[in-house]
């Protein structure tokens, strides 16, 4: 490397990785530094289109010290998470040769030059949308294109997972497991692939943004309360989780809906007692969270047969599944009717990501939704009452791919020049 050391190269790599939504929770480790956790769990990759982070990595001779940029504001990679994931990833760094550019890298060199890390979220960060997931896995995955490194996808999971655990399973698009594995060192504790993007693609996905906050409680603080006083954790580890884990991968690949929607609203609700259950309570659902909750129940058994799956992660805002696209009009209809946006709202940031589902419930503006009818599950009742801007906005999406590199030069956040944000 010493012969290219004065010269001005900048070396790059553009990731995009999605995140994803459990539907089998992790809620809890077993050994905190590793971040192993107490239990298995499966998740849905969300369709990268609409929510997604791109991260672009750079090295050089040039920079002073690691460096990192999120959303556009320097943070700080001092953090254990950040340095875990830097640390493995530069141990098993090859050697890269560009010959244009006239840059050699030995193995060796890798420890000694300095990156610098951009990433940026399309979605609320911190807000219980998996957005550590989303980040740590998109650092990993670019990290290892940068540096050559010759591991399988399940190899970088078990890396990721020492950055945030969920970030291992977003490592994959589709329906993906995390097992927990039963090695003191973590090396099976490492995400697999059930079942691709495409195995069950007529699931629909609406996400109600009840907050974009970041929430009071973080998920590692949560977490380790809850598995230091809740005696429900415990037995949810050791006795309920192992049995639907089997019921849930065979209900995902027999595509039986009943059974998945069943599973995931029940494991839904079990993590949130969970939650109630921790010393001191932990609360990340809300008013509107619980009225989403009690508008999808009555819907699905007015209808005999579950339409829709809902699912809350440490947060308040809901991700709804829907049978199919059909049930996923009738979803956003309904959606619209009970939280209606404040009257001065654009009708084209309140409802975000496929925007053609709106078309198939009838909406073009901001009056059509004014004028939507109660749901037929109401009419023997008084209709509820409807709750005015408790949504901030809905994201429609569907299960997605896994992490791809970007090859457009255009979409790197970093100049290629400098290696500082454009």
């Amino acid at each position: 490397m010493a012969a290219v050391q004065s010269q001005k190269w900048v070396l790059m790599a553009t990731a995009q990785t999605p995140t994803n939504i459990a539907v089998i929770k992790y809620w809890g480790k077993r050994d905190e530094s590793l971040i192993l956790p107490v239990n298995d769990s499966i998740s849905v990759t969300l369709d990268p289109q609409h929510l997604c982070t791109t991260t672009t990595v750079s090295v050089s001779p040039m920079f002073q010290s690691d460096r990192m940029w999120l959303n556009g504001k320097e943070i700080s990679l001092s953090g254990d998470r950040y340095q875990n994931c830097l640390r493995e990833i530069r141990s098993r760094a090859s050697e890269i040769e560009d010959e244009k550019k006239g840059i050699k890298i030995t193995k060796k060199d890798w420890e000694k030059l300095h990156l610098h890390i951009a990433s940026y979220n399309n979605f609320p960060t911190a807000a219980g949308l998996a957005s550590s997931a989303a980040g740590l896995a998109c650092l990993v995955f670019a990290l290892a294109k940068l540096m050559n490194v010759q591991e399988d996808q399940g190899k970088l999971s078990a890396i990721a997972r020492q950055g945030s655990g969920s970030a291992c399973r977003s490592l994959y698009g589709g329906f993906v497991k995390w097992a927990m594995g039963n090695e003191e060192n973590g090396c099976d504790s490492i995400a697999v692939q059930l079942q691709d993007e495409k195995h069950w693609d007529e699931l629909l996905i609406i996400i109600a943004v009840v907050s974009s906050r970041q929430k009071e409680t973080s998920s590692t603080s949560g977490m380790r309360d809850s598995v230091e006083t809740s005696l429900l954790l415990q037995h949810r580890a050791k006795e309920i989780v192992p049995k639907r884990m089997i019921e849930m991968e065979e209900a995902i690949k027999n595509r039986d809906f009943p059974s998945f929607a069943r599973l995931t609203c029940a494991d839904s609700n079990q993590f949130h007692a969970v939650c109630l259950d921790t010393s001191p309570p932990i609360f990340y659902m809300n008013d509107t969270s619980h009225r989403i909750i009690s508008c999808v129940e009555k819907w699905n058994r007015s209808e005999g047969t579950p339409q829709v799956a809902y699912t809350f992660d440490a947060g308040p805002n809901a991700v709804l599944i829907a049978r199919d696209r059909k049930v996923a009009a009738n979803l956003l209809q309904r959606l619209l009717y009970y939280f209606p946006p404040h009257s001065d709202t654009d009708l084209n940031s309140f409802v975000i990501g496929d925007k053609s589902i709106l078309q198939d419930v009838g909406v073009k503006e901001m009056k059509d939704v004014e004028a939507l009818p109660p749901p037929s599950e109401t009419k023997d009742q008084i209709p509820a009452q409807k709750q005015r801007g408790a949504v901030s906005y809905f994201i429609c999406t569907r299960p997605g791919k896994g992490p791809v590199l970007l090859s457009d030069e255009s979409q790197a956040l970093l100049n290629a020049e400098t290696g500082l944000p454009k």
